[in-house]
C-alpha cells in the first residue's frame, strides 16, 4: 500500500458508527449517531452530562445491545457481537468508575487484562510445568512491561486498593492494554486527577497512540481535550451535533450553546 493508499485508509474511518440507536423505556439515550474515528487518531468523545457518550462506549464494547445501526470495527460489524468477542477484535476500555480487583495486586491487575490473548485454560493454569507455566511467565512479563509503560513498576507488588487515586487510573489502563488492543475506550481518565497527575496523562495518551493504538476518549476536561485529541464529536441529547478539529470545535456556535459556555483556546 503506497502513501496515498494508506491516508485513504485512514480517512475512510476505523470504527464506523451510523445510525445508532439506544433507547431505555421512553428515552432516547442516543439518537441515530453517526461518527467515524479514524486508524491512528486520538478522537475525543465530548457533551453535557446525559449526553449519551457513556451509552456509546457501552454499546461499542458490547455492554448494551442497539436497537438501531452498525457499527463497524476495521471492516467488522460490531453489533450482536458479545463483549469479550469484541474484546478479541482487538477494543479494550476503561470505566469512568474505576473497576480495579482492589484486593489484587498491581500486577496482578494487568495480568488479568492479559486472559483474552492465553491459551491455557483454567485447569491447565494450575500445573506448574511445561507450556501452562511457560504461559504464566511470558504474562507475567508483559505485565511488568506496561506497569513499567505507565510508570507503576515500583507498585507492582502493591494492593491496588492502597494505590493513590491517579496510580489507579493509570493501572486500570495499563490492565486495557494488556488485552493488545487496536482501539482502546477511555471514559473519563482525568477525573478526579490533580493538574500534575493530568499532565503526565496527555503524555501517556500520546504514548499509547504512538504504539499504534487508536484512542476514543469520553473527558469533561476540555484542556485535556483540545491538547491531546486530533479530532472531536459533540453529542447533545443523544445526537450528534458537531464534529471536527479541536480548533473548529472551539469556535462551533452550536457546540458553545450546548456544552462550552464560551470560547476557549484550542491548543
Amino acid at each position: 500500500m503506497n502513501a496515498a493508499d494508506a491516508q485513504a485508509a485512514r480517512e475512510s474511518g476505523f470504527l464506523q458508527i451510523r445510525g445508532l440507536l439506544k433507547r431505555f423505556g421512553g428515552i432516547t439515550a442516543v439518537n441515530a449517531l453517526d461518527m467515524t474515528v479514524r486508524d491512528g487518531d486520538v478522537h475525543g468523545l465530548i457533551g453535557p452530562n446525559g449526553s449519551g457518550k457513556t451509552t456509546t462506549l457501552n454499546i461499542i464494547s458490547g455492554l448494551y445491545r442497539v436497537d438501531g445501526g452498525s457499527i463497524t470495527f476495521d471492516g467488522t460489524e460490531l453489533v450482536g457481537r458479545p463483549a469479550h468477542a469484541i474484546a478479541r477484535l482487538g477494543v479494550a476500555r476503561t470505566f469512568q468508575n474505576i473497576r480495579l480487583f482492589a484486593q489484587l495486586g498491581a500486577l496482578e491487575n494487568v495480568m488479568i487484562g492479559r486472559h483474552v490473548r492465553t491459551r491455557v485454560g483454567f485447569l491447565g493454569a494450575m500445573l506448574p510445568f511445561g507450556a501452562p507455566a511457560r504461559e504464566e511467565r511470558a504474562t507475567r512479563e508483559y505485565a511488568y512491561d506496561l506497569l513499567t509503560f505507565v510508570g507503576l513498576e515500583r507498585m507492582a507488588g502493591k494492593v491496588a486498593r492502597s494505590l493513590p487515586y491517579g496510580d489507579q487510573r493509570r493501572l486500570e489502563i495499563a490492565r486495557a492494554l494488556a488485552s493488545e488492543p487496536r482501539l482502546l475506550l477511555l471514559d473519563e481518565p482525568a477525573a478526579g486527577m490533580n493538574p500534575t497527575e493530568t499532565d503526565a496523562l496527555v503524555t501517556l495518551l500520546r504514548r499509547i497512540r504512538d504504539r499504534g493504538t487508536t484512542l476514543l476518549l469520553i473527558e469533561h476536561d476540555m484542556n485535556l481535550v483540545m491538547t491531546v485529541c486530533d479530532r472531536i464529536t459533540v453529542l447533545n441529547f443523544g445526537q450528534h451535533i458537531a464534529e471536527g478539529t479541536a480548533a473548529e470545535i472551539a469556535r462551533n456556535p452550536d457546540v458553545i450553546t450546548a456544552y462550552l459556555g464560551g470560547a476557549i483556546d484550542a491548543a
